[in-house]
C-alpha cells in the first residue's frame, strides 16, 4: 500500500560497489526514460506553460527513487546527474544545461533527505524531497527559460510542477521501489524490519 511509511536506519554511509552499481543503473535507465520524455514535452510545444508543465515531474524521479532504494548521502545527486548525462548525450534538446539542471534538481533532493539524516522514508518525506527538486528546476527554469515571464505565471507554474513531482517523483518512486522490493530485488540493501502503518515518517 502506498500509504505506508517506510521507516529503517540508515545502513552506513560507506558506498559498496552494489550501490554504486545500482545507482548508476537508476541514472542510466532513467537517461534514456528522459530522452523519450523529451520527445513528449517537445510534442507538448501547442501548449504554453503553465499545462506542459503537468509531465515535468518525471524528470524528478532518479532524485527520489535511488536515495529511497540505496538510502546512501549523494543518490540523489548521483543518480540525477547520471540521467542527465546520459539525456544530455542522447542529443537533449536543452544541451549542456541538461546537467545544471539535474544537479540543482538532485541537490535540492539530497537536502532534505540530510535534513533527515537519510533515515526517514515516509511519503511525506519523499513529497517535500520531490517538491524542494521541483522548487529548484522552477528557480533554473526561471533564471535560464523564463526570465520574462509574469510573477503570476512563475507562481502558477510552480503549484503545477510541485503537484506533478509529487505524483511522478514521490508516489512513483513509491510504487517503483515497493515492486523492485516485493520482486527481491532489494535484498541486502538494509531494509531493517519495518514498515508501520500509516503515514507518518
Amino acid at each position: 500500500m502506498l500509504g505506508q511509511a517506510t521507516i529503517s536506519a540508515t545502513p552506513g554511509e560507506a558506498w559498496r560497489t552494489r550501490d554504486i552499481v545500482v545507482t548508476a543503473v537508476i541514472g542510466v535507465v532513467f537517461g534514456v526514460v528522459f530522452w523519450a520524455w523529451n520527445s513528449l514535452y517537445a510534442g507538448l510545444g501547442f501548449l504554453t506553460p503553465p499545462l506542459s508543465d503537468v509531465v515535468y515531474g518525471m524528470w524528478l524521479v532518479p532524485a527520489i527513487l535511488a536515495p529511497l532504494v540505496i538510502r546512501k548521502p549523494g543518490a540523489a545527486l548521483f543518480a540525477e546527474m547520471a540521467a542527465a548525462g546520459v539525456s544530455a548525450l542522447l542529443g537533449s534538446q536543452w544541451g549542456p544545461d541538461t546537467l545544471l539542471s539535474g544537479f540543482v534538481q538532485g541537490a535540492a533532493a539530497e537536502l532534505v533527505f540530510a535534513f533527515v539524516v537519510y533515515r526517514r522514508w515516509s511519503l511525506p518525506i519523499l513529497a517535500v524531497a520531490a517538491v524542494a527538486s521541483a522548487a529548484a528546476a522552477w528557480a533554473h527554469d526561471w533564471v535560464i527559460y523564463y526570465a520574462d515571464a509574469s510573477i503570476e505565471l512563475q507562481v502558477i507554474r510552480l503549484a503545477v510542477m510541485a503537484a506533478s513531482a509529487i505524483v511522478f517523483a514521490a508516489f512513483g518512486s513509491l510504487a517503483l521501489e515497493r515492486s523492485l522490493e516485493r520482486a527481491g530485488v532489494l535484498q541486502g540493501f538494509g531494509r531493517g524490519p519495518a514498515r508501520t502503518g500509516g503515514l507518518a515518517g
